[in-house]
């Protein structure tokens, strides 16, 4: 029994990878866990070995969005050698992104454990004291630009196959703001369906209709909205190269004078 003991702890020694160094790029798609602390839930996920952290819960209005339970996440992010977190390797500009399949493997709920705690203050009791991601708070607003020129062009960046959400309703008001100083005479609309090159060297790609869903949607409205001028829609495909892919979901609107 201690020879297999033995034998088994080899084996996992020799085929663990090493944690990345500070600085390096990681893109992975695993189980997210979420786990209770007694300041506020945390979120992490495992790759290769290495527990890192993700995010904690939060509302609409934080910058990164938690992942979902029930559905593996995508990550992006890169390493750091800050203290950890929860448990995790703390990542600098993370982008989280729910994939959109069901897996029920990915249902785990750890317990609080005392030696871990967030550097958290939880708001008052009931409704959100925040404002909505697509709200605009007049204290940060800068001093009015002045007056567009030329053509002006705007990226609104999505969800792994995932359309427009909650956290669009801003990009678009600030198209319709731009368009109504502008008065284009025409606006291109480009759908762009999303890959990514993970860490393990896998290339994934979003549903092949993305790129034109995302098109005429974004189109149809600010058509609705009030841009009634011709548009021109197009679709393509990106081509991942593990640096920021998250930017390759997106729609680019341009406006034309």
């Amino acid at each position: 029994m201690k020879r297999i003991i033995l034998f088994s702890t080899l084996l996992y020694s020799a085929m663990a990878v090493p944690a990345p160094p500070s600085g390096e790029r990681i893109s992975f798609v695993s189980c997210p866990v979420v786990r209770d602390t007694r300041t506020v839930p945390c979120w992490t996920s495992d790759y290769q070995g290495d527990t890192y952290y993700l995010t904690i819960q939060s509302d609409v209005s934080a910058q990164v969005q938690p992942p979902l339970l029930g559905h593996k996440v995508l990550v992006e992010g890169i390493v750091t050698d800050r203290p950890s977190i929860c448990g995790g390797i703390v990542l600098e500009d993370v982008h989280l992104t729910a994939m959109p399949e069901l897996d029920a493997n990915c249902n785990t709920i750890l317990p609080a454990d005392e030696r871990i705690t967030i550097d958290f203050h939880p708001r008052p009791p009931g409704p959100s004291a925040g404002r909505l991601a697509f709200q605009r708070d007049p204290s940060t607003q800068p001093p009015e630009p002045p007056p567009p020129t030329g053509p002006q062009t705007f990226d609104l960046y999505f969800d792994f196959d995932k359309g427009i959400s909650f956290r669009h309703p801003g990009n678009l008001v600030g198209i319709l703001d731009v368009a109504e100083k502008l008065k284009p005479s025409r606006m291109e609309v480009t759908g762009v369906r999303g890959a990514h090159l993970l860490s393990d060297g896998t290339v994934l790609q979003e549903s092949e209709t993305t790129g034109e869903r995302r098109a005429k949607e974004v189109t149809a409205l600010l058509h609705d909205a009030g841009i009634n001028i011709d548009s021109d829609m197009n679709w393509i495909d990106a081509e991942a190269d593990g640096i920021d892919d998250w930017q390759t979901r997106r729609v680019t609107v341009t406006l034309l004078p």
